[in-house]
């Protein structure tokens, strides 16, 4: 992957209705037409799932949902997109967020999950693991139960030469925690790393 790259160009793109109203990013420039149109479509569909997810369209008379994004790479030929939707249930006693990324090569717009990331046979779950276990007890964080671990397909973004694991709410941590998220250098994982995947580019000094 060519480490120089100009950033794509996004515009918001809002989806209103009664009692929904979303701010999503569409591409619009910055990459070949093909790859462009693959990252919108999956863009709009992770947007249409958590919509869906959320209850909205079973009852949107008493459902509200509001939702916005967060960019988190627009580099070196990746990025890496936060879609965030609050959703408030009438009768709820508080309502739930939903935090979902993709994270694309802009180039063919293909959105890589977690193990890709890593060399084959590099056990990059235990390495993760271990890094994570020891954030929790450093930072204190008050967990539900046994730390579960990170899957092959867990949530993660990536930012400039960081990559970020996180959880959902209740997953790890009370609701009053929030979101549990762990930053991760990208030099401490520097000898597994798959140099054609989205954080070969963030190892380049330049």
């Amino acid at each position: 992957m060519n480490s120089i790259q100009l950033p794509v160009q996004i515009l918001p793109q809002r989806l209103v209705r009664q009692n929904l109203n979303v701010v999503y990013p569409v591409i619009t420039a910055g990459t070949n037409p093909m790859a462009l149109h693959k990252m919108n479509r999956q863009i709009y569909h992770l947007v249409e799932s958590l919509i869906t997810e959320q209850g909205y369209y079973q009852s949107p008379q008493t459902v509200s949902v509001t939702g916005y994004f967060e960019i988190k790479n627009n580099q070196r030929g990746v990025l890496s997109i936060s879609i965030i939707n609050y959703a408030f249930p009438e009768k709820a006693a508080h309502g739930l967020t939903i935090i979902k990324s993709l994270n694309f090569d802009i180039r063919t717009g293909i959105n890589y999950p977690l193990e890709y990331l890593f060399m084959p046979n590099s056990d990059y779950l235990s390495r993760l693991n271990s890094i994570i276990e020891k954030q929790i007890k450093e930072r204190n964080i008050p967990m539900l139960g046994d730390f579960p671990g990170v899957s092959p397909r867990q949530d993660y973004y990536i930012a400039d030469k960081v990559l970020v694991i996180y959880y959902q709410l209740y997953e790890l941590a009370p609701y009053a925690y929030g979101f549990p998220q762990f930053p991760i250098s990208v030099y401490q994982l520097q000898d597994i790393i798959r140099e054609d995947s989205l954080l070969g580019p963030m190892l380049a000094n330049s």
